[in-house]
């Protein structure tokens, strides 16, 4: 089963879970999400199939978390997915798909549960 990496390819725990993934030799694609956004109803479907709420995917640290003032509210999931595909610097990454479960990568270590 193929394996999908939502990623940014600068990001060294992208890169640390893509060259693992190689070297697993597992079929998967690349997903650089700066170059194709993702759409809100893909971003709400890895979140279900994550099973957390969409918030939990924020950034803490980010200028733009910060700038929206984020930390200081609830923030239900239909708002946090799209602040997310408005703001992509705001998502968690790299979220890694195979079939109908998805992980958030973070550490890499997690890959383990997917593969």
């Amino acid at each position: 089963m193929k394996i999908t990496v939502y990623q940014k390819p600068t990001c060294t725990t992208c890169r640390e879970v893509y060259r693992a993934l190689k070297e697993s030799g597992a079929e998967m694609e690349a997903v650089d999400y700066y170059l194709e956004p993702l759409s809100e109803a893909k971003l709400k479907e890895l979140v279900k199939k994550m099973g957390i709420q969409a918030s939990e995917l924020f950034r803490k640290k980010e200028e733009i978390y910060k700038k929206l003032k984020l930390a200081d509210k609830s923030v239900p999931d239909d708002e946090a997915i799209r602040l997310m595909v408005k703001h992509p610097d705001l998502m968690q990454r790299p979220i890694v798909e195979k079939g109908n479960k998805a992980i958030l990568a973070r550490p890499a270590e997690r890959l383990k549960e997917i593969l």
